[in-house]
């Protein structure tokens, strides 16, 4: 009896353990773009300079990018985690700029999102077709961050984005405050097809190039 006990435990540890990863989808390739929006201080309507503005990220391995367009403006930081190297292109009232990144440059961007501890909470919403958790997190400089994130998408490079590196996920809607403004991100679309490994090559010609430091000096001026 006590072997009949044991044995149907047993099995249904193994079920649930199948079920957990039938329902999460490891990805180490994906496309995903959000919507940008910008809102100032009580106000629900969105900051005219920042309309039409869109957030995309590819993931690929070791790799990624990610790129920000507005009407105004253009950006896209790539990196490689395994090289510990990577760049930072911007276009700007027709100037065109390559700013390169070592490992430790890359920790400087991102310092401020370190060790992010996120609270759960009961609430849920469907985004996209996919069922998402709410969490709450606070930042170094005790900035908000409230996120909606699928269980259902783990991409395996935890450090795309160092904020979300705790969660066990991919978020498809977060809100961060910024002082007197805040900053909506918001699923647009996603894509689980294969990155062309073209996405990740940095241009040799055609940018001014400089350094990280010099790019801080930049924009101290």
């Amino acid at each position: 009896m006590k072997v009949l006990k044991y044995s149907i435990s047993f099995f249904s540890f193994l079920l649930g353990a199948l079920n957990q990863l039938v329902a999460q989808n490891k990805v180490s390739e994906l496309t995903v773009v959000y919507d940008y929006s910008v809102t100032s201080g009580n106000s629900t309507n969105p900051v005219s300079a920042f309309e039409g503005t869109t957030n995309t990220i590819y993931l690929k391995g070791n790799l990624v990018r990610v790129d920000m367009a507005s009407p105004s403006f253009s950006s896209a930081t790539i990196y490689d985690s395994r090289k510990g190297s990577g760049a930072i292109l911007k276009e700007l009232s027709g100037q065109k700029l390559l700013i390169n990144l070592s490992s430790k440059n890359w920790e400087d961007i991102n310092k401020k999102d370190e060790d992010i501890v996120f609270k759960k909470t009961p609430d849920t919403k469907n985004i996209a077709g996919y069922k998402c958790n709410k969490v709450i997190g606070t930042t170094k400089a005790g900035s908000e961050i409230i996120a909606y994130y699928t269980t259902e998408i783990v991409p395996d490079n935890k450090d795309y984005n160092p904020k979300f590196r705790s969660l066990d996920g991919l978020p498809l809607e977060y809100e961060l405050t910024n002082g007197n403004f805040k900053i909506n991100y918001k699923v647009s679309k996603i894509n689980l097809n294969p990155v062309p490994a073209s996405k990740f090559d940095i241009p040799k010609s055609g940018y001014r190039e400089m350094t990280y430091e010099e790019s801080k000096n930049l924009k101290a001026q």
